[in-house]
């Protein structure tokens, strides 16, 4: 009896549920890298590829990757010039709405997904993820390289497809940035880290393309791309990236710091901002949409911490924390008239050390740090440690819980906040992205 017939509703394999759309659309696979495509995709017969494993997995199914290291030397096709993209892993083969092919760690287990040792001398992509309904689990991505200096970057993941959940992802030590969605909607990148990327030899000077994550160039009336629970820090560029998209994205509960730097360094390298949002090179665009940061970090970016980029419209900053930034919150904008102007509806911030703000004329800004007359001190906080935020995430994916940058319970930022629609406890909002009351 084929597996497809075998199981069911519900999948318990290793000790892991696996929630099936239909009875009769669920399969498990496997894939391992001492298997063989030649195999039966089995427990105990892996195949050695994802690429023959899409190939047979449909809506609904699960491909579990064990654990160890898939070594890429060569793309999917060769170069058809310097400066052509190829990629190594194409996931073009879609899931539905409620039954995503699953592409997931096998559980207590890390497949290692490396492309350092690539040699197409042309830019590459790790992951060229153009199908929908996907969900990517547990995987490490990366090293992906840049093999000549024609081009701006190489990628870890590149997303054109919509719908797709990409969590647990571990993706660094690219040429490019780690995980970049180019024109897909409704994707949920959650629980991911994306770190030490670094575009040694961009064309247009190193260091300059090499962000954590990226969401760029979706059309008008796609939807929202989100960012949750994600951390972002050593990377050259920024930590996130937002230029150029007609499509909303939000940022939650995410973390970013020391970007804008030559990893592990004090050397300066591209940008530096900890989340850059939205923009259109530096032009007011009459098609700009707002986008959401909330409950996030920034610290210790080399530029700004929570920056506007020229965005033509007010994207909402909602408790979020910057911290010994260049700048905490740079709401540098930018009018029809292309003259310069503050940007920004900002709620329940705080900025702490560094230089607090900057082109805030324009913008709506009430119930922050700032505007409400509080001395801040270290005193006012758990702990102002910018050590440790790399730490071992909780066995869920979720963010370590760390005393750091936290409110204690008696400081002057617990319940002066403004309620934005957003939960709480106590009687009002804590100020920062972290509710302690």
């Amino acid at each position: 009896m084929s597996l497809r017939a075998l199981l069911v509703l519900a999948l318990l394999v290793g000790g892991v549920a696996v929630t099936a759309g239909t009875a009769s659309a669920a399969a498990v696979y496997y894939v391992a890298p001492n298997g063989s495509d030649s195999a039966a995709g089995t427990a105990s017969a892996p195949w050695k590829s994802i690429a023959k494993a899409q190939s047979v997995a449909a809506a609904g199914d699960t491909v579990y990757l064990r654990g160890g290291t898939y070594t890429y030397t060569r793309a999917t096709s060769a170069c058809a010039s310097r400066t052509a993209r190829v990629d190594a892993i194409t996931l073009n083969k879609s899931g539905t709405s409620g039954n995503p092919i699953r592409y997931w760690a096998y559980p207590g287990e890390k497949p290692v997904f490396d492309f350092s040792g690539m040699t197409d001398d042309c830019r590459i992509k790790g992951f060229d993820v153009t199908g929908s309904y996907l969900h990517l689990k547990g995987l490490e991505v990366r090293g992906v390289p840049q093999n000549n200096d024609l081009n701006a970057e190489s990628w870890g993941l590149w997303i054109s497809g919509s719908n797709n959940t990409f969590e647990q992802i571990d993706t660094h030590h690219h040429m490019g940035t780690g995980l970049f969605i180019n024109g897909g909607g409704g994707n949920l990148v959650v629980n991911s880290d994306s770190h030490h990327n670094y575009d040694l030899h961009s064309s247009d000077s190193p260091g300059e393309n090499a962000d954590g994550f990226g969401s760029h160039y979706a059309p008008a009336g796609r939807a929202a791309n989100v960012f949750r629970g994600c951390r972002a820090w050593w990377n050259a560029d920024d930590g996130f990236d937002l230029i150029s998209t007609y499509a909303p994205v939000t940022i939650e509960y995410s973390w970013a710091w020391r970007n804008g730097y030559v990893p592990g360094t004090t050397t300066a390298a591209g940008n530096g901002n900890g989340y850059k949002v939205g923009g259109f090179g530096g032009d007011y665009d009459a098609g700009a949409v707002k986008h959401t940061v909330r409950f996030s970090v920034a610290f210790l970016n080399r530029a700004a911490g929570f920056y506007a980029n020229h965005h033509p419209v007010a994207n909402d900053y909602f408790n979020n924390t910057g911290y010994a930034n260049g700048t905490d919150f740079n709401m540098l904008g930018v009018d029809s008239s292309g003259a310069a102007v503050g940007r920004g509806n900002l709620r329940n911030n705080v900025a702490y050390a560094g230089t607090l703000t900057a082109n805030m004329t324009g913008t709506t800004a009430t119930n922050n740090s700032w505007n409400l007359g509080i001395t801040l001190s270290n005193s006012q906080f758990q702990s102002v440690s910018t050590t440790g935020w790399d730490t071992a995430r909780s066995s869920d994916g979720s963010l370590p819980a760390l005393p750091h940058l936290r409110p204690t319970t008696t400081s002057a930022l617990i319940d002066r906040g403004v309620d934005v629609g957003l939960t709480y406890r106590g009687q009002a909002p804590d100020l920062g992205a972290f509710e302690i009351s």
